[in-house]
């Protein structure tokens, strides 16, 4: 068994395969294999034998849109293999395809028995997680029904019902019983010489609720001419810059990457959308943080991802109170899930409110999206939300009674609620970690824009002169409280976040590249931020970490406390370009556009914030973070905000 995994995503889809192309279902660091479509697994095993054993992978799978690979028979090194196994495979909305070509190496027939043991467990990614916790599924019921053709399996607990359908062409000789519950499908190969037979094999998951007509594709190829074509669309039109290829060849990547990266999504008239999903293999689905800032990163150059996710987040608007879940009237999703667990109660993941930033995030991207297109329309439209998300700010937000976004950890879902949101994430400089309500700067930095972008609409869209004077004076007022609270003088930086008795919490952090992003800071102090964060302890040379190395709280392979994210330096370099900062954003985009070329082309979630020609990280590419998404928006499509931090080549 290899220790690498490859995934192939597509939509709400994707399958996490081994070297050779096989579903174990085991765990291979951060996750483990198998096909997922909305947060459940609708493969537990896909395993290939030859002649009762299992082949030797002559050419491991290698990470594309589609995984090929070349397995042979094990033998010896006087005993060549009497055949050669080519196998493709990938995968669509609710569909996972495979063609398998086995080609006779001898001239003579020869007979070949290729068994293929498949198993749907239909478990929830919740269950799946390295956290150990298990839950309840009293009455769950698996069934399975062998057909003509192959073999169904179904899962069925209270009303939640799902089904995965394994059919191949042609149909195998045998259905056989394992004692484990998964079913082998059997074929007896009849080669003449040098003689050539292909299978082509494909899965069907059906989700609950799900009352589409599925279509699975004819084969690999199919799908492949699928995501070519919505690729090429997605990116036409884009003026890539000439005088810089790698930039260009790294925004063409994240393009391509965000055409894929699209789940379905309703709107608040039912309509159905397209919206970014945050990232595989953990979270492809819609997050409120990570849509709104990989729309606003696509903004000048693909509006329609933003004309798309705030309908869909204005849908999903928290109207009431409800504890568990983290919400108030007006509060903007932070995560909306559809397993069975979400479904259930079990987890409070189907509509999660755990974000103090979404919010403001909402006005923000609204703000832009119409500066930018033009579309009052759609101002008016979403007024209501809007005005509520301003409501939440000011009421439950803690804008009003506290100066300040506040937000408390949630025991039931998330300690931290900005966008460093692991448990330790918020901490002063010695690694402690404040008590109480907490105050985190990057969130007073949307808020600041929020209100000011939510005034000019107020003024331009809506008609209403006095609501808008009214937030100009809200943003003018926390722009004065925020450099007289958090400025910490002696660092001559901005602190991390203020804890619940006002005190500042020490670290230095990325996040002051946010409040850049926002204009929170007056020019002089903005001018010192941001060539302090262009520092050797700051930068790495290959982006800004998220903690300044020294700091004892410093990790450089820790989630959020001196790795480096893509996403952060984006913002980063877009606020250093914004006061003026130019050969200072250029540098951070040549880092990140750097550590693309060395990755491969695509930018993950997050990496190792070791130096650039260091010791550890060497001049050749960066330390990868173990349990990153490889495939994130943010991260996509932080090519091109840097496009746009950099004013073209």
């Amino acid at each position: 068994m290899t220790d690498r995994q490859h995934l192939l995503v597509h939509g709400g889809t994707f399958a996490a395969v081994d070297d050779s192309g096989d579903i174990s279902g085991v765990r291979h660091g951060g996750s483990p294999e198998g096909l997922f479509v909305r947060d459940a697994r609708h493969l537990s095993r896909w395993q290939l034998t030859v002649d009762g054993a299992v082949p030797e992978t002559l050419a491991p799978v290698t990470d594309a849109d589609t995984a090929r690979c070349v397995l042979v028979p094990r033998g010896g090194r006087t005993e060549p293999p009497a055949c050669t196994l080519f196998r493709e495979q990938a995968v669509t909305e609710s569909a996972f395809v495979e063609s398998l070509r086995v080609t006779s190496n001898r001239p003579v027939p020869v007979t070949v028995r290729l068994a293929l043991t498949v198993d749907a467990d239909f478990t929830d990614q919740f269950e799946l997680r390295s956290d150990h916790r298990t839950y309840a599924k009293v009455g769950a019921v698996r069934h399975r029904t062998v057909l003509d053709d192959g073999v169904e399996f179904g899962y069925r607990r209270r009303e939640w019902r799902s089904s995965t359908t394994v059919t191949a062409e042609p149909a195998p000789d045998a259905v056989e019983e394992t004692g484990t519950g998964a079913r082998r499908l059997v074929w007896t190969l009849e080669l003449p010489p040098h003689g050539t037979a292909e299978l082509l094999l494909r899965v069907m998951a059906r989700p609950h609720g799900e009352k589409r007509a599925l279509r699975v594709p004819r084969s690999p190829r199919a799908v492949t001419e699928q995501v070519r074509a919505r690729e090429a669309a997605f990116m036409e039109g884009v003026a890539f810059p000439t005088g810089w290829p790698e930039l260009a060849a790294a925004c063409t990547r994240g393009l391509a990457d965000l055409a894929i990266l699209q789940v379905p999504a309703t709107g608040p008239d039912g309509e159905e959308l397209r919206v970014p999903a945050a990232g595989a293999p953990w979270f492809l689905g819609l997050l409120g943080r990570d849509a709104l800032l990989t729309s606003l990163f696509t903004l000048p150059y693909r509006p329609g991802l933003a004309a798309a996710t705030l309908p869909a987040l204005a849908a999903t608007q928290a109207t009431e109170t409800v504890t568990d879940a983290v919400a108030q009237p007006g509060k903007i999703v932070h995560e909306v899930r559809h397993g069975e667990l979400a479904h259930f109660g079990q987890v409070p993941y189907g509509r999660y409110y755990g974000s103090v930033d979404a919010t403001p995030l909402f006005l923000v991207l609204l703000g832009a999206y119409v500066e930018q297109t033009g579309d009052s329309a759609l101002a008016r439209r979403l007024e209501r939300h809007a005005r509520a998300a301003v409501g939440w700010m000011l009421d439950h937000g803690g804008l009003t009674s506290r100066g300040y976004l506040v937000y408390r950890a949630d025991r039931g879902g998330l300690a931290n609620q900005n966008w460093k949101d692991s448990p330790g994430a918020i901490c002063s400089a010695d690694g402690t970690r404040p008590t109480g309500p907490v105050m985190a700067a990057g969130a007073q930095g949307y808020a600041y824009d929020a209100l000011r972008r939510t005034a000019w609409l107020a003024r331009t869209a809506w008609g209403d002169e006095v609501y808008a004077a009214l937030l100009e004076q809200a943003a003018a007022d926390l722009r004065d409280r925020f450099q007289r609270d958090f400025w910490m003088a002696e660092r001559a930086f901005p602190a991390l976040a203020l804890d619940g008795e006002g005190r500042p919490v020490d670290a230095l952090a990325s996040d002051a590249g946010h409040l850049l992003w926002s204009g929170l800071l007056d020019k002089e102090y903005g001018e010192v931020v941001g060539r302090r964060l262009l520092e050797s302890d700051f930068f790495s040379g290959w982006g800004v970490r998220t903690l300044a190395a020294g700091q004892p709280a410093y990790h450089p392979l820790s989630y959020h406390r001196g790795s480096v994210w893509p996403h952060d330096n984006a913002l980063i370099a877009l606020g250093l370009a914004r006061y003026g900062l130019h050969d200072e954003a250029r540098a951070v985009a040549q880092g990140v556009v750097a550590a693309a070329g060395a990755m491969g082309g695509r930018l993950p979630e997050v990496f190792a914030g070791y130096a650039r020609g260091g010791e550890r990280g060497g001049e050749g590419a960066p330390v990868p973070y173990a349990h990153a998404c490889v495939r994130e928006s943010r991260s996509a499509a932080a090519p091109l905000a840097l496009l746009t931090a950099v004013g073209g080549v």
